[in-house]
């Protein structure tokens, strides 16, 4: 399974942005990792085909993640972004919770004071 990820960006403080990842094929689990400069890649949020989402704390409230089965894509809606929001964001695809046996290139996000 190959990952194609788009829709990174700069964006001010308070502001938002739409990532998606389209996969080659039908995967059980999406999700997004980020990684700062200097820090560990961390969950974002992850997806079942069946909807069921998990987010980090850190994200909650803020960040909607939704997949569209038939075209095998994920997205993650980021609103009300902070300048501790900015990292390189990865898609990441699995056939469980986590096993993240795929990831795609990072996009950037960059979010200004």
């Amino acid at each position: 399974v190959q990952l194609q990820a788009s829709g990174g960006g700069l964006v001010q403080a308070g502001g938002s942005l739409r990532l998606s990842c389209a996969a080659s094929g039908s995967i059980i689990v999406m999700g997004w990792y980020r990684q700062a400069p200097g820090k560990q890649r961390e969950l974002v949020a992850a997806i079942s085909r069946a909807g069921s989402a998990r987010y980090a704390d850190s994200v909650k409230d803020r960040f909607t993640i939704s997949r569209d089965n038939a075209k095998n894509t994920v997205y993650l809606q980021m609103n009300s972004l902070k300048p501790e929001d900015t990292a390189v964001y990865y898609c990441s695809a699995g056939n469980s919770w986590f096993s993240d046996d795929y990831f795609g290139q990072g996009t950037q996000v960059t979010v200004s004071s």
